[in-house]
């Protein structure tokens, strides 16, 4: 349910790099370094929570598809889901309506994180204004160094407690060629299914999973994983949307 935050020693020798003490690959969201915003500004996110408490994020995709990371519905049932969109505040506001069913992408691969992508079919249809609206997909990867957002309800550091009210980062896109390069310390776990973004001391966290990065008005990623939050020469690493939208038109017709 989180962006998957891993132990980097675990992962050490198989990457070849020096990984700091205490550094893990998370499947964890959270927003370090940013700033709290209002819905207004992000009026496509919504809060995924599981029992009553904020899970995952997501994008709305239209008035009953939602977009999140399949590691958010891993060992879950719809019947303990709900979507609040329209507000700031993930415990509170906008509106709150039940999942009806979802759809985990068929390739995912919890170990890899490859093809890391869902859609949620709500049980009634979200009514559009300006605190509700939908993103479109993308159908390219912005360049290298683009600019991009990325928004959620996640922890704002390593092991902190979810804030109530909605946040965002900016950061730069950082192209799957060059996520994989010798610059940063992932190596050859960056697949053809991702898209990084790093901003140095900025990132996605815990909570934050599932949820949107933002590029030129279109949905360009799904917050997936990383190795801790924010630490420097380790991105955030997000499905890529561009990579998945076949796959997210068809299921969203079918689920």
């Amino acid at each position: 349910m989180l962006k998957f935050v891993i132990l980097l020693s675990a992962v050490a020798c198989a990457l070849g790099a020096v990984i700091p003490d205490g550094m893990v690959p998370e499947l964890d969201g959270r927003i370090v370094g940013g700033a709290a915003t209002t819905i207004n500004s992000f009026p496509w996110q919504i809060s995924l929570q599981r029992s009553g408490s904020h899970s995952c994020g997501g994008s709305i995709y239209n008035s009953k598809i939602i977009v999140t990371a399949a590691h958010c519905l891993q060992s879950v049932s719809a019947s303990s889901l709900k979507v609040r969109a329209g507000s700031t505040y993930w415990n509170s506001g906008g509106v709150l309506i039940s999942v009806a069913a979802f759809k985990n992408h068929e390739g995912y691969n919890p170990s890899t994180k490859v093809n890391d992508i869902a859609v949620i079919r709500l049980s009634s249809a979200l009514t559009m204004s300006s605190t509700i609206k939908t993103i479109g997909l993308a159908s390219s990867n912005p360049a290298n160094g683009a600019a991009a957002s990325v928004s959620g309800w996640g922890t704002t550091s390593v092991g902190g407690s979810i804030p109530s009210q909605l946040r965002y980062v900016d950061v730069k896109i950082v192209s799957r060629t060059n996520c994989a390069s010798s610059t940063y310390g992932y190596g050859s776990q960056i697949k053809a299914s991702m898209i990084c973004a790093y901003t140095v001391g900025k990132d996605s966290c815990q909570g934050d999973s599932g949820g949107p990065l933002v590029s030129g008005g279109q949905l360009v990623g799904v917050v997936s994983w990383g190795y801790g939050c924010a630490y420097t020469n380790y991105p955030g690493v997000y499905a890529s949307v561009a990579d998945l939208r076949s796959w997210v038109v068809n299921a969203a017709n079918s689920v």
